[in-house]
C-alpha cells in the first residue's frame, strides 16, 4: 500500500509538471500595454504639435512686441526730434508770458506803496511813520510821559501801538540790510515794553479804587474790561475769607483757583488776555537761529536761513562759491533755453523756465550752500488721521544760558504755533485803598507803582507751623473763538529769563471738548500760551484748483484733519471751510493772499508750508526748481485748465511730477471722465497713457500726443481755441495771486 501510495503521488506530480500553461490574463495584459503604447505616442504626438505650436505663437508674439518696440522707437524719435526743433520757440514763448506778467505786476505793486505813503502823508494825522526812527521815536517818548491813566483812553493809545508795530513787522519781513533789521527790532521792542507799561498803570489805578466797587455777595472787587484787542479780569481779595476756592469770569471765559496761603493774604489777580503774541515775536528775535526763517528760498519765496551755525569767513566764502557758480549756470542756461524772470514772491535767484538745467542746478546748490542745523524731530506719516494715539512727544531744543548751569527745556516754535494771543496771569500786592473823610478822598501815594506779589512765598514769610510747600496754582480757558484747535491744546509757559516758551511745570491738565474748556496748574503766576503743531493739517491727502470763469477760480484742500476751499478772484481771496468752525471775522471775507495766509495762521488753518516744514513732514521729495516751474505755468493757465492731485505723483520719482489736468470752462465740478494724466520734467511734458485706476505707474506716453518743453504747449495739444485766448486774457494780477497761493502750499510737494 505504501508503495502504490508513492507511486501515485508520483503520477500526480508528473502529470502536474507536463501539463500546458493556460491562456489566462498574462497574455490579456499584453494586448492592454500595447494599446496604453499607442496612445501614449499619440499623446506625445499631440503635446509636441502643441508645444511647437506654442512656441510659434511665442516667436510671433515676440517679433510683434519687437516691431511694436521698434515702432514706438522710432514714433518716440520723431516726437523727441520734434520737440527740439520747436524747444526753442516754445521756452521763449513761456519767458515772455513770466516776463510781460512778472514786470506788470511789480509796476502795480510798486505803485500800490508810493499810493499808501502818499494817503498816509496826506492824512496829516499826527499818526508817525514807523519806518522813519526819529518820527517813532517822538512818538515813543511823548506817550512814555503822558500821565494818563484811564483805561478807556489808553486802550485807544495802545491800539494805535499796534498799528504801528503790524506795520514794523511787514517792513521787517522785508527787510534785507542789516542795520535796518535791528531798527525796526528795537521799535518793536520799545513798543511792545511801553504798551505793557500801560496796562500795568490801568490796573493800578483801578485797583486804588477796588474798596469802593465791591461785590455784595463775596465782600471782594471783581471787574472786567474788554476791548477789541485785550480782555482785562481784576480781582481784589478785600475779604480775605480761607473758604475762597476758585472764580470764574464768564463773560470772559477766564477763571483760577488760588491755595489756601493766596486767600487769606492781601492781593489782587490780573487775568489780562491779550489778542496778540509779542512774547513769541520776543523769542524768535532773541533766538534767530532757531525760530526766525530770513532770506527768500530759491524755489518758492519762502525763506532760508541766514544765520547758519559756521564759522562767518568760512560762511561768507561758501556763499560766494555759490554765487559764483550760480552765476556760471546762469550762462549756460541762458544760452541752451528761455527762463522767466524772477517769481512775483521776490525769489533770491530767478528759478523759472530754466528746463534744461534744473538739475545741474540744483546739484549745484545743494554742494555750496551748508544745511540748516533743526533739531531731529520725528515726522508725521502721509495721511495723518489726528488721532491721540498719532501724537508724538513734545520736541524740544536744548537752550543754555551763560548765566546758569542747568538747560532750559525750550518749545520748538517752528514745530508748534502758539495760537488765540497771550494769557498774562499775574498777582500784586493789593495797592492802599482809597478812604472817604468828610467828602474827601483820602489815599497813600507809593513811589513804586504796583508790585508783584511773590509766589510761591519764600520761607521768611510763612508761619513756623506752615508749610513749606506752595500748592500749585489753577487756571481755565475757554478757547478763543478767533482760532481753530484741530487737536488738543498744548500749554506751554513764558520763561522771562531766556525769552523762550516752556512745557514744563503744567500739570493736572483737561480738556473739555464739548465745552471748550482748557484746565491746568502751574507752580507759580506766569503768562502761558496755547500752542498747536504748526503742520497738523500735513501733508495733505487731495487737492484741486479748478476755474470759475475768467480769473476766477477755486483752490481746494483735503487736510489730514480739516477741508477748506479758497476762492480767487482776481488779487483776491475768501476762504471757505468744510466744517462749522465759527471764525466769522475770516471765513467768506475777501482779503488780499498775504493777508489771507498771515490770519489763516494766526487762526490756527496752516495748509502753508517753508523751507523747514521737510523737517518734520514727509515729502514726495520732488525737485524744487521743477515743481516751481508747474507752479509758474498752472497760474498761466489757471483760468481755463483744472489741475487735479495724482496718486502716481509719489511713484514717478524724485525730478518728475504727475497731476492730472485738463480744460474746463463751467463753474462745477469737473467729470471725473474728464481729466487726463500728465508727466512734468526737466526736459520735457507729456501725456500719459495710464489712468489713476492702473494697477502700476507707467511712463509711456499716450498714443497719438506729443512731446513738449513746457506744460503749457502740452496742454494746448488738447485745448479748444476758446480755452487758450482765456489764458492769453488772463489778468497779471491773478496769475501771480494763484502762483503765491501754489507756491505758499506747495502741493505737489506735501500731497
Amino acid at each position: 500500500m505504501r508503495i502504490c501510495f508513492y507511486g501515485y503521488l508520483d503520477a500526480v506530480e508528473l502529470f502536474c509538471f507536463s501539463m500546458p500553461p493556460k491562456k489566462g490574463k498574462s497574455s490579456k495584459g499584453g494586448k492592454l500595454n500595447k494599446a496604453q503604447k499607442a496612445k501614449q505616442q499619440q499623446e506625445e504626438e499631440e503635446r509636441r504639435l502643441q508645444e511647437e505650436e506654442e512656441a510659434r505663437l511665442h516667436a510671433e508674439k515676440e517679433e510683434r512686441e519687437r516691431l511694436e518696440r521698434e515702432r514706438k522707437e522710432k514714433e518716440q524719435e520723431r516726437l523727441e526730434l520734434k520737440d527740439q526743433e520747436r524747444r526753442e520757440d516754445e521756452l521763449n514763448e513761456l519767458r515772455h508770458l513770466l516776463e510781460e506778467n512778472h514786470t506788470a505786476v511789480t509796476t502795480w505793486k510798486t505803485d500800490a506803496v508810493e499810493k499808501a505813503k502818499w494817503e498816509r502823508y496826506m492824512h496829516c494825522d499826527g499818526t508817525p511813520d514807523p519806518a522813519v526812527q526819529q518820527d517813532l521815536n517822538t512818538h515813543i517818548s511823548l506817550w512814555r510821559d503822558d500821565p494818563e491813566v484811564n483805561i478807556t483812553l489808553v486802550l485807544k493809545q495802545c491800539h494805535l501801538a499796534l498799528q504801528l508795530m503790524e506795520e514794523l513787522e511787514a517792513l521787517l519781513r522785508d527787510v534785507t540790510d542789516p542795520q535796518e533789521c535791528h531798527k525796526y527790532q528795537d521799535g518793536l521792542i520799545n513798543l511792545q515794553e511801553l504798551i505793557h507799561s500801560k496796562h500795568l498803570l490801568t490796573t493800578e489805578e483801578i485797583l486804588k479804587s477796588a474798596s469802593m466797587n465791591i461785590d455784595t455777595e463775596t465782600g471782594n472787587m471783581q471787574t472786567v474790561v474788554k476791548d477789541v484787542n485785550i480782555t482785562l479780569c481784576l480781582w481784589a481779595n478785600l475779604k480775605k475769607n480761607p473758604r475762597f476756592r476758585d472764580l470764574n469770569f464768564g463773560e470772559a471765559g477766564l477763571g483760577f483757583e488760588l491755595p489756601k496761603q493766596l486767600a487769606v493774604s492781601h492781593i489782587a489777580v490780573r487775568l489780562l488776555h491779550t489778542h496778540y503774541d509779542h512774547l513769541s515775536l520776543l523769542a524768535r528775535m532773541a533766538h534767530p537761529r532757531m525760530h526766525t526763517p530770513s532770506l527768500r528760498s530759491l524755489a518758492c519765496g519762502e525763506e532760508v536761513p541766514a544765520d547758519i551755525d559756521v564759522p562767518e569767513q568760512e560762511e561768507t566764502k561758501r556763499t560766494g562759491e555759490a554765487k559764483e557758480d550760480i552765476e556760471t549756470q546762469q550762462q549756460r542756461v541762458d544760452k541752451e533755453s528761455a527762463a522767466s524772470q524772477e517769481s512775483s514772491r521776490n525769489s533770491a535767484q530767478p528759478a523759472e523756465g530754466r528746463v534744461s538745467q534744473i538739475q545741474t542746478q540744483m546739484e549745484a546748490l545743494s554742494s555750496k550752500m551748508p544745511s540748516p542745523t533743526l533739531p531731529d524731530t520725528p515726522k508725521r506719516q502721509p495721511h495723518h488721521t489726528g488721532s491721540e494715539g498719532d501724537l508724538t512727544e513734545t520736541p524740544i531744543v536744548q537752550l543754555t544760558m551763560m548765566d546758569r548751569s542747568e538747560c532750559v527745556q525750550a518749545v520748538d516754535l517752528m514745530q508748534y504755533t502758539p495760537l488765540g494771543g497771550v494769557f498774562y496771569c499775574d498777582v500784586f500786592h493789593l495797592p492802599p485803598q482809597t478812604h472817604q473823610v468828610n467828602g474827601w478822598e483820602i489815599r497813600q501815594l507809593l513811589d513804586e507803582g504796583l508790585q508783584v506779589f511773590p509766589y510761591p512765598l519764600e520761607k521768611s514769610n510763612l508761619d513756623d507751623t506752615e508749610a513749606l510747600t506752595c500748592p500749585p496754582v489753577g487756571v481755565s480757558v475757554t478757547l478763543p473763538d478767533s482760532v481753530v484747535f484741530l487737536e488738543t491744546p498744548q500749554v506751554a509757559r513764558w520763561d522771562a529769563a531766556v525769552k523762550q516758551w516752556r512745557m514744563d511745570s503744567i500739570t493736572d491738565l483737561s480738556y473739555e471738548e464739548k465745552e471748550a474748556k482748557i484746565s491746568f496748574k502751574m507752580d507759580s503766576f506766569q503768562p502761558f500760551v496755547l500752542m498747536q503743531e504748526t503742520y497738523a493739517n500735513l501733508p495733505f491727502l487731495s487737492w484741486e484748483l479748478r476755474p470759475l470763469g475768467q480769473d476766477a477760480a477755486l483752490f481746494t484742500v483735503n487736510g489730514a484733519l480739516i477741508d477748506l476751499s479758497i476762492t480767487i478772484q482776481g488779487n483776491q481771496c475768501m476762504l471757505q471751510l468744510g466744517q462749522e468752525r465759527g471764525l466769522s471775522h475770516l471765513i467768506g471775507k475777501w482779503m488780499s493772499g498775504p493777508i489771507l495766509q498771515r490770519a489763516m495762521l494766526n487762526a490756527g488753518i496752516n495748509i502753508f508750508v517753508n523751507e523747514y516744514t521737510d523737517k518734520y513732514i514727509i515729502t514726495c521729495g520732488k525737485d524744487p526748481l521743477t515743481e516751481h516751474a508747474a507752479y509758474e505755468q498752472m497760474a498761466l493757465f489757471a483760468s481755463a485748465c483744472a489741475f487735479s492731485w495724482s496718486k502716481w505723483n509719489a511713484k514717478c520719482g524724485a525730478e518728475h511730477l504727475v497731476m492730472q489736468a485738463c480744460e474746463h470752462h463751467d463753474p462745477v465740478p469737473v467729470p471725473k471722465d474728464s481729466w487726463s494724466l500728465y508727466l512734468l520734467g526737466a526736459q520735457r511734458s507729456q501725456k500719459l497713457e495710464i489712468t489713476e485706476k492702473s494697477a502700476e505707474f507707467s511712463p509711456d506716453y499716450y498714443p497719438g500726443s506729443e512731446f513738449h518743453s513746457t506744460f503749457i504747449h502740452m496742454l494746448q495739444d488738447n485745448m479748444s481755441t476758446d480755452g487758450i485766448a482765456r489764458t492769453r486774457e488772463s489778468n497779471n494780477l491773478f496769475v501771480d495771486t494763484v502762483q503765491s497761493l501754489l507756491c505758499a502750499t506747495r502741493p505737489l510737494m506735501y500731497s
